[in-house]
């Protein structure tokens, strides 16, 4: 029987679910996970990957699964309802904050847990390179209300995330849009700094910075932040940000359109030397008509 809410399973997600479920259903059928690989035409590890919830299988493979353990037809659509809750996971805001003073260690913990992270922002500049000033400025314009105890623990927090940009074992990479970097949330000093950071973040060598200038011709469409993370263990899936919202995308369809559209942007950014130079003349011309056009 598939796990639900009102038997005090509320906490598990949509993934924890279907792979528990999984689970459950071959071992009570019998199935040894050798057997189900052979008949799914998957490897052994996979099922024992799936059935970890380190990876998601497809609908495809699901279906193998249930005609495997001869799943009843209501195991068989509540496991089809349980995929398609993992294969994107909406959680909001203020669902996120209830019983927390701040989001950051949660996406801290999944940041530790990637090995490569891959992330486009065409609004501000991403949380792991921003300076105090500015996270602070930009928690007072996310409309969460943060008190003012709650907001200096929101910045800590953000602040201590920055720690794994120095662990040269695992790789990051940003693309910023030029809008991003001229929005100017506080003062000229605060913005200065900002882009101060930005340049020298980017001679870290693990750490890779693409500035998209505003009139590149081939710079493609992409409305919105999102970041691809490459956990340790799993497949790859993908964070985006919506105003209320955090969406996590598991399907390996949809995370493959990220990536392709990752590499459409990255096509059109300044890198290293061009990259800083971009900075510096954007921060010469804070204060100046320059700076505002």
């Amino acid at each position: 029987m598939l796990l639900d809410a009102d038997e005090g399973h509320a906490e598990l997600t949509s993934r924890d679910r279907l792979a528990a479920e999984l689970s459950s259903l071959r071992r009570m059928s019998g199935v040894s996970g050798r057997e189900m690989a052979r008949q799914i035409g998957i490897s052994q590890s996979k099922v024992s990957r799936v059935e970890s919830g380190h990876t998601l299988p497809t609908i495809t493979e699901i279906n193998a699964w249930a005609h495997a353990v001869a799943a009843t037809p209501r195991q068989h659509r509540l496991l089809i309802a349980c995929a398609e809750g993992a294969f994107t996971e909406v959680t909001t805001w203020r669902m996120g904050l209830r019983g927390r003073a701040h989001l950051q260690g949660a996406v801290q913990e999944r940041e530790s847990a990637a090995s490569r992270l891959e992330l486009y922002q065409p609004s501000v500049v991403p949380g792991l390179l921003q300076t105090p000033q500015y996270a602070q400025q930009i928690f007072l314009r996310a409309g969460l209300a943060y008190p003012e105890d709650r907001l200096a623990q929101a910045v800590a927090g953000r602040m201590n995330r920055q720690l794994v940009l120095h662990e040269e074992s695992r790789r990051f990479d940003f693309l910023i849009s030029e809008a991003a970097l001229r929005w100017r949330p506080g003062s000229d000093a605060t913005h200065r700094a900002q882009l101060d950071r930005i340049s020298a973040l980017s001679t870290l060598g693990n750490t890779g910075i693409g500035v998209i200038p505003l009139d590149s011709a081939d710079a493609p469409y992409a409305s919105h932040a999102f970041k691809i993370l490459h956990p340790l263990e799993g497949e790859p899936y993908v964070s985006v940000e919506t105003t209320h919202a955090e969406l996590t995308v598991h399907a390996a369809e949809d995370v493959q359109l990220y990536q392709a559209r990752w590499e459409d942007l990255r096509r059109s950014a300044l890198y290293g030397a061009d990259a800083r130079a971009f900075l510096g003349r954007l921060g010469s011309g804070i204060g100046t008509d320059e700076g505002t056009r």
